[in-house]
């Protein structure tokens, strides 16, 4: 104990920069605590205990108003406690150095391997780190496997109450900027920059570039030879479309690019209101509002500017109504994923025993009460005491 104590609290001490005062103390506590748990009677006055142990041996003793009451076998206890102390204090220093890695990495694209994918989360293992991928950093409609490999923005470091972790995303839009730098030279250099994004993950994005060298197409540099840069994105994203349109200080020619693929004519600016009313060919209005207004949608949130497409109202309220329709259609989807049962977080579980039936797939207290004790037994981390507070749980919804 007396080398490996002294070489152990040196490293704790380094690695997590930490006094060793401060660590010493941490292990005086918890043998002070230790001590009333396994040797001070109940009728003792514990009023003056306190804990002292040697730095360079490792030797601990109890003391009461400074005189050691050190109890016969206290040593094997008191070895124990500081091992535990310290080795905690170790798995902390592993953590934050797990996390200060992924901190760094917040906005870049990484590869993870999927082990858990559940109807609201998908768990990836990173490397050195799991990442969590809620539903809504999910693309819509996109399938997830366990072992399935893919690629996930970093988007954040979250601490939600189960302690730190990574947030890793398909849906913000950040992860196509990220795509976008990984294939694109220029963008790396500096000669080309995304200005801004509109995205409805799944479905379809507009990206708008510019250039600080003139000699260089920042749509072309964006797209590559033959379209090979592009292509690399949309095959990570799964076809989801992609407009790609060059930034102009002009708002007028700013705008009538947003809207691609249709075909302006004309653009009335409105500064004072930030408004704009465009003209486009009688065959070009259904192309310039897009399936349920999505086209004219992403050009307003790309450019910042209320676009107002002369000629369309009925175009325009068509899309309207078709957009009321599919919120509608999404509420009634929600209602009946809420009617399919009530969620085991009603039941204030012990967290370790909630997280556990989670792993096995059980999160409704419907298929709680499809199972006998002897069916909770089969799942890892359920005992005998955890599954009898579960069903006693259940018994009362």
């Amino acid at each position: 104990m007396i080398s490996e104590f002294s070489a152990a609290l040196n490293q704790v001490a380094t690695e997590r920069g930490i006094d060793k005062k401060d660590i010493l103390q941490a292990i005086e506590i918890a043998l002070i605590a230790a001590y009333k748990k396994d040797f001070a009677k109940p009728q003792n006055n514990l009023k003056g205990i306190t804990a002292k142990v040697d730095e360079l041996t490792g030797e601990a003793k109890i003391l009461k108003n400074g005189k050691d009451i050190t109890p016969a076998g206290f040593g094997r206890i008191a070895s124990q406690t500081a091992k535990q102390v310290i080795l905690q204090q170790l798995r902390r220093t592993e953590e934050d150095s797990i996390l200060e890695e992924y901190r760094k990495k917040i906005g870049e694209v990484v590869q993870g391997t999927i082990f858990r994918a559940e109807q609201k989360l998908v768990v990836l293992d990173l490397g050195r780190a799991q990442g969590v991928m809620p539903l809504k950093e999910q693309i819509p409609n996109e399938k997830y496997t366990p072992g399935m490999r893919i690629r996930v923005l970093v988007k954040n470091i979250q601490d939600i109450g189960r302690g730190p972790e990574v947030l890793v995303s398909r849906a913000d839009e950040e992860f196509v900027k990220a795509l976008f730098k990984s294939e694109v030279p220029e963008m790396s250099a500096g000669t080309v920059r995304i200005v801004s994004i509109a995205r409805e993950p799944g479905s379809r994005t507009k990206i708008s570039v510019e250039s600080t060298d003139t000699s260089i197409d920042p749509v072309g540099a964006c797209v590559g030879h033959k379209g090979v840069r592009v292509q690399s994105v949309l095959n990570e994203i799964n076809g989801e479309k992609i407009d790609i349109v060059p930034y102009n200080p002009d708002p007028a020619k700013y705008i009538a690019a947003s809207l691609s693929p249709a075909r302006v004519t004309a653009i009335k600016i409105i500064k004072e209101e930030k408004k704009a009313i465009v003209s486009v060919p009688e065959d070009q209005q259904s192309l310039a509002i897009g399936k349920q207004g999505q086209n004219v949608r992403l050009a307003h949130k790309l450019t910042g500017w209320k676009i107002d497409i002369e000629g369309v109202e009925d175009f325009m309220q068509a899309a309207k109504k078709a957009e009321e329709e599919l919120t509608k259609e999404e509420e009634e989807k929600e209602k009946k994923f809420k009617k399919r049962g009530k969620s085991i977080a009603i039941l204030n579980l012990d967290k370790k025993i909630e997280k556990s039936l989670r792993h096995a797939g059980i999160t409704t207290i419907e298929q709680l009460k499809e199972m006998s004790r002897k069916d909770l037994l089969k799942i890892e981390g359920i005992g005998s005491r955890s599954a009898e507070k579960v069903l006693k749980a259940v018994s009362v919804h």
